[in-house]
């Protein structure tokens, strides 16, 4: 099967609605470890898939993530959409100073092979940034006259940090957490729908809680064992009640990921896959639309048991 394309807001850029999240590449410390071979094989079964949107940043791997696409996608430039960030750095350095900025859009244009981005977001900026004078945005707007990035904008978490891209900045993409467990967004994808702004959905499986490969006696470790207890309880009784929606054969992946496609202001979403497997799985989330009524059961469940008192990430 090839996934199908939507228009990136109104860049003229066409993404493939199901992307490439590439935080697992080179990633050993989140994600367990996978050899360079596997990963070169990874990005080229998704490129045989029809899939040309791939998500990468600086820290993702400590460089390593864009290294990899930069060796994958090496004479395919043309074929593809490229988009990073900036803010967060290799090592777990932050920092949104401009001229700090700059320079690591040189470092990822190196490591990825190429002269320059389809797509550049601060990497969760502070709120106070999010307004077109400030000097983060005037870097950005700098690099995009100098040839250097197609388009630009943020990656942020919540709606209202939309709100204030879309009311204060020339953003032509947005990349912001969405998914059944996180409809908060909502109104903001829409806004972004109606100006024309391209989305990308991020952390669309809710860290793998929408996998359905967890429950509430589930354990981790990690960057994962960040959950209480008590979330975790609740977590799985989340999962339960997806589960008695969907049906017991439904591909809980596949029902997660066409949710969020269900959304006409979503111009793509980013799940992670650290095998063949995972990868497929996510594409065949493109191959039919979810139907209305498991949608409407999908809200009502946020609605009813989430939006008063956010699960948190």
């Amino acid at each position: 099967m090839k996934v199908r394309k939507r228009d990136l807001g109104n860049t003229g850029i066409q993404v493939s609605d199901v992307g490439f999240g590439a935080w697992q590449l080179g990633n050993e410390k989140d994600w367990g470890e996978m050899t360079d071979k596997k990963a070169l094989q990874l990005v080229s079964e998704a490129l045989d898939y029809g899939c040309n949107f791939f998500d990468t940043a600086p820290n993702y791997g400590d460089g390593k993530s864009e290294e990899i696409l930069g060796k994958a996608l090496k004479g395919k430039r043309d074929q593809v959409v490229i988009s990073s960030k900036c803010g967060h750095h290799p090592f777990g350095e932050q920092d949104f100073e401009p001229d700090r900025l700059m320079q690591s859009v040189e470092e990822s244009l190196r490591r990825l092979n190429t002269d320059y981005l389809d797509s550049l977001l601060l990497h969760n900026p502070p709120f106070i940034s999010l307004h077109g004078d400030s000097p983060q945005f005037q870097m950005l707007e700098k690099l995009k006259q100098q040839g250097k990035i197609r388009a630009y904008g943020a990656s942020v978490d919540t709606g209202k940090e939309m709100e204030e891209l879309l009311n204060n900045t020339n953003s032509q993409v947005i990349e912001v957490m969405f998914n059944i467990f996180h409809q908060e967004p909502t109104n903001g994808i829409q806004e972004a729908y109606n100006q024309g702004v391209g989305v990308i959905t991020k952390v669309p499986l809710d860290s793998g809680w929408l996998t359905g490969k967890y429950d509430a006696n589930s354990r981790f470790t990690g960057i994962r064992s960040r959950w209480s207890a008590d979330q975790i309880e609740r977590r799985g009784r989340l999962v339960e009640q997806v589960r008695r929606i969907i049906g017991n054969d439904a591909s809980m992946v596949k029902i997660a990921l066409q949710f969020i496609l269900s959304y006409p202001g979503v111009s793509t979403v980013i799940p992670g896959a650290k095998d063949s497997q995972q990868l497929k799985q996510n594409i065949t989330a493109s191959e039919a639309m979810l139907s209305q009524k498991v949608k409407e059961q999908l809200e009502n469940l946020f609605v009813k048991d989430i939006e008063k008192s956010q699960v948190g990430w």
